[in-house]
């Protein structure tokens, strides 16, 4: 090996070991859009007797805070009937995203079995229970406001859902959710909670789904949906009619979704598994609104962390990427790395 090759080496060892992910410069259209990130090793600062589990939901607010819907000490049950008692942990944390700080908590003895989350532009925290079938609305503080569904009774009427995994809430109030362990749906209600319509049903074609997992909103209006099962994010206009999708044979189990601030990115999250139980890892996308991948990180980037399951994933003001790994019951930052 020749002295330049060994140079080499040692600077791209270097730059790993400090969490770079390297990205080739791609040319044409949406270059502009590829950036670099480095993983905030230790960035979360937490109370010592606070137990962090599973971080399956998160949004920022108009604080640029992170919002947290985690599990506490609960696991969701490999087999049988979701859990009676409501988790006694508090489940809705407030960090704030500078030095990972918790700010806020609230939400004990509220919840079974926690999943989605989103915060409107009003600072209402929205979020999905998948052991009660339900769906809240509640202010920043924990005010409960709204509640959609039967505590613990599953269905598939205009009136019950059958574990609701996510929730997205439009500028003019109106909320769609996907409705998607039990029922391959998505559906649209009013501002104030009046069922408007709903489309989906099990299965491959476009307008079906195997588990819509995660669902977001474009910058105009349009809904992202990471259909799980399908390995794929599947994108509608405001009246649930299918635009177009995006799929790649090297995608994993979709998770969740989420849209960049300037309306310019589509980030993505997913999970790849082997037979669906052993997890292999996860990865970052961020894509250009056309449903290109503009830069990939996690499994397949220069990140070389243990094995990830990311969840759910939330992007600041600033460009910094927040996920949620219920693998390692963790939240990882990924800090945007300027271009010089």
């Amino acid at each position: 090996m020749t002295r330049k090759r060994v140079l080499a080496l040692l600077t791209v060892t270097g730059l790993l070991l400090a969490g770079y992910v390297l990205q080739p410069q791609k040319k044409g259209r949406g270059a502009d859009l590829i950036t670099k990130y480095r993983q905030a090793a230790g960035w979360l600062h937490l109370p010592g007797g606070l137990k962090l589990g599973n971080p399956t939901g998160m949004d920022m607010d108009t604080a640029q805070n992170l919002v947290v819907f985690h599990r506490g000490s609960r696991e969701w049950p490999l087999a049988g009937a979701m859990p009676g008692e409501p988790i006694s942990d508090k489940t809705i944390l407030v960090i704030n995203r500078n030095n990972g700080e918790l700010l806020s908590s609230w939400g004990d003895h509220l919840f079974v079995m926690p999943h989605g989350l989103d915060v409107d532009d009003q600072d209402n925290i929205w979020v999905t229970d998948c052991g009660l079938n339900q769906v809240f609305k509640f202010s920043h503080d924990g005010k409960l406001l709204m509640t959609l569904g039967e505590a613990r009774v599953a269905g598939n009427d205009r009136r019950h859902f059958d574990r609701p995994t996510d929730i997205a809430v439009a500028k003019d109030g109106s909320f769609y959710v996907a409705d998607g362990y039990g029922n391959s749906r998505v559906i649209k209600f009013s501002a104030t909670g009046n069922y408007l319509f709903e489309w989906g049903r099990k299965g491959q074609g476009e307008g079906a789904f195997d588990i819509p997992h995660g669902i977001a909103l474009g910058s105009n209006g349009e809904v992202y949906v990471a259909d799980r099962e399908n390995n794929r994010i599947q994108v509608f206009d405001t009246a649930g009619h299918f635009m177009k999708q995006f799929a790649d044979r090297s995608f994993g189990a979709m998770t969740a979704v989420a849209m960049d601030p300037t309306g310019a990115k589509l980030l993505a999250v997913d999970d790849l598994r082997f037979l669906k139980l052993k997890h292999r890892g996860s990865d970052v996308f961020i894509f250009d609104t056309t449903g290109t991948v503009q830069t990939r990180l996690g499994r397949s980037g220069s990140y070389r962390g243990a094995v990830s399951w990311y969840h759910d994933l939330t992007v600041d003001r600033d460009g910094n990427i927040y996920v949620g790994d219920i693998l390692g019951n963790t939240i990882q930052k990924f800090r945007r790395v300027a271009r010089p």
